[in-house]
């Protein structure tokens, strides 16, 4: 099966479940130590190009802003997918040593495929490395909660947010919001300090009509008084809470009339090809069918880049020397924006990402951030997601003893002191 959407639509719209209670794994609390540390709500809006709020007056993010710190953007890890950014956002880990390489791969030694679309790959701790922020939190009895985010339904070594919803799109905005208030209205043993939340529905009207459609105005809008409405109920509680705005990759209008095809010549039964679209991985069944298809690939390379993986641009982290878990595809087809691959000749989307965010602005996310920790109308240059980890830790105080990719240097200049 190879998927047709990038992004989140296809995860949303396949994995939407029908279970819409809380689930509280029993017996937590937070430590006395931990009582008295500052709260973070980790918002991501998924989609959410890096100049949508100017682009379209978000007025409510832009006031934000000026009351707290931004960046010029926020540069995503490739594949600019939302498994692997959100990932990489909670982990401080490049996909390619997280083991989320992309929304849909092959793993060799598995002898099979992840795909965002099947729900048993998506709660099945195994596929994740890493130590995401709320296990790291809930290690140093911390406690935690998610209103979803990629690979909070998994049992990552062997712990869950203590509260937490198995995705679905069921819930309204105004439940989840209040969800949250009640979450910080709990007496102070059992208040989770780190909060993470997801919207989806920015990334949906993109891929459906474009990054510049009033249908993708009307969502950031909507998503911009929701952001609001949250900021508002959470501040009345007077607690020592800290937002953190985020997106996992931007979004781009892409050619989805003129279509390209691998080339004549190669035998596609010699390779596994989990999906097309902006990025295509040819897992080779038999590693001497590798060379010559490359070959083959490079003679006729026009409308796209390929690589074998030893010689994948070093900046995108994403070569043989990388590859932590050994998921990377043998050959890596990229095709230059706004040029797609399409095997099938079906109708595409005409909103895509994934594609090289330092060879195509589009891809770039958001990074906004307020509250007591962060100085007030500051803004700095654009940085990578990986650094969003530690800023996270330190804001609550958490000990990392993981080597990460991220560094806490990078954005330590945005807090107070």
């Amino acid at each position: 099966m190879i998927s047709l959407i990038a992004g989140a639509f296809l995860w949303c719209a396949a994995t939407a479940q029908t279970d819409t209670t809380q689930h509280v794994i029993e017996g937590r609390v937070n430590s006395v130590s931990q009582q008295n540390k500052p709260y973070v709500i980790l918002i991501s809006a998924d989609g959410f190009r890096y100049d949508y709020a100017e682009k379209y007056q978000a007025k409510y993010l832009l006031a934000l802003r000026k009351k707290g710190v931004s960046a010029t953007s926020m540069i995503p890890a490739y594949p600019t997918l939302t498994f692997p950014n959100h990932y990489s956002i909670v982990t401080g880990l490049y996909p390619s040593h997280h083991g989320l390489v992309n929304n849909n791969f092959y793993d060799p030694q598995r002898k099979g495929f992840y795909r965002m679309s099947n729900v048993g790959n998506v709660r099945d701790s195994s596929w994740y490395s890493g130590t995401p922020l709320w296990v790291l939190a809930e290690q140093q009895q911390m406690l935690t909660a998610s209103f979803y985010w990629v690979s909070s339904e998994a049992a990552i070594q062997g712990i869950r947010p203590t509260y937490y919803y198995n995705y679905n799109e069921k819930i309204t905005i105004g439940k989840r919001i209040q969800t949250v208030v009640d979450w910080l209205k709990l007496p102070s043993e059992k208040r989770p300090h780190l909060i993470t939340f997801y919207f989806p529905e920015v990334d949906h009207e993109g891929h459906l009509f474009g990054p510049d459609a009033p249908e993708t105005e009307h969502a950031v809008h909507t998503l911009d008084s929701s952001v609001n409405e949250m900021t508002i109920a959470v501040t009345k509680l007077g607690l020592n809470v800290n937002f953190i705005f985020v997106s996992d990759h931007g979004m781009t209008k892409v050619d989805n009339t003129n279509t390209l095809l691998l080339p004549a010549g190669i035998d596609t039964s010699k390779f596994l090809i989990p999906s097309e679209g902006n990025l295509v991985e040819m897992y080779a069944k038999n590693k001497a069918d590798i060379l010559p298809a490359y070959e083959l690939l490079k003679k006729n390379e026009s409308d796209y880049k390929v690589y074998l993986k030893r010689d994948m641009p070093r900046n995108l982290h994403y070569r043989t020397k990388d590859d932590k878990m050994n998921r990377i595809g043998d050959i890596m087809i990229l095709p230059n924006c706004p040029k797609v691959y399409n095997f099938y000749r079906r109708k595409l989307n005409i909103g895509w990402h994934g594609y090289d965010a330092y060879a195509v602005k589009d891809m770039h996310a958001t990074f906004i951030a307020w509250g007591p920790a962060f100085k007030q109308n500051v803004s700095i240059p654009s940085f990578e997601n990986i650094h969003v980890y530690p800023l996270i830790t330190t804001l609550l105080g958490l000990e990392v003893s993981d080597k990460i990719d991220g560094k806490k240097k990078v954005l330590k200049k945005l807090l107070k002191k």
